[in-house]
């Protein structure tokens, strides 16, 4: 639960969250589903906006925080494709940080568009690893390390598809929107770094040596307040 209170709480976390919610556009008293809800701060922050809001996650652990962070909302433990909720029950849709994790996003989408009603909202998206940019004097040698940590997540350009997914699924007035994290703070990544360095090793793609170098002129950026990042993080909104 500390890692996915970190995920929500770190710079920027809260200004994508409220922009998932302006592009669902839904009322007070609207009934909203958040799947993939983690600790439940967007499922919390939806009910102080007056929705009827049920969180759901995979993970029972990720429940019993969400319940504690926002005990009047609804709560189920269940998969993304498989929802314990009536055809066409729900006004809006909300899925983040949850696509580069499946193999096959179009089971969850279906399962999205079911749930929902005609005209309901959907917004759904996640960060695209093959977009991710890391400032280096090698840039050839940071764009094979990015490879590394692709290696390391199941579907890691997964959400750059969701609007093909969206539209092949039957939603319209499908919309996309970039939210881009600025990261200068070497240490808020830090171990990311050394996964991504570590996973490029692992998979041959470069020498140990490469990666310590690596991983030591990005610590010497920090230093010298010449660190940079940018990690965008794709919105796809649509209407069932």
């Amino acid at each position: 639960m500390s890692f996915l209170d970190w995920i929500e709480e770190r710079p920027g976390a809260a200004e994508l969250r409220a922009a998932s919610y302006r592009m669902l556009g839904l009322k007070r008293g609207a009934t909203c589903v958040d799947v993939a809800c983690g600790a439940g701060h967007a499922v919390a922050e939806l009910a102080r906006k007056g929705l009827k809001v049920t969180g759901i996650d995979a993970d029972p652990d990720a429940i019993e925080a969400a319940r504690e962070r926002a005990p009047g909302a609804m709560f189920h433990v269940a998969h993304s494709d498989d929802l314990p909720l009536e055809d066409g029950s729900a006004d809006g849709y909300r899925a983040l940080r949850l696509f580069h994790l499946l193999e096959d996003p179009r089971p969850t989408i279906a399962e999205a568009r079911r749930v929902l009603h005609p005209g309901g909202r959907i917004v759904v998206g996640g960060q695209d690893y093959g977009f991710l940019l890391i400032d280096s004097s090698d840039q050839d040698l940071t764009d094979v390390i990015c490879l590394g940590l692709e290696s390391r997540t199941v579907s890691p350009r997964a959400t750059r598809t969701l609007r093909d997914v969206l539209l092949d699924a039957g939603f319209h007035d499908v919309e996309v929107a970039v939210h881009n994290e600025i990261v200068t703070e070497h240490g808020q990544l830090a171990p990311q770094l050394k996964s991504a360095a570590g996973a490029a090793v692992e998979k041959a793609l470069i020498t140990q040596e490469d990666a310590d170098n690596w991983l030591v002129e990005q610590s010497r950026r920090g230093r010298r307040n010449r660190f940079l990042a940018v990690v965008p993080t794709l919105l796809v909104g649509g209407r069932r």
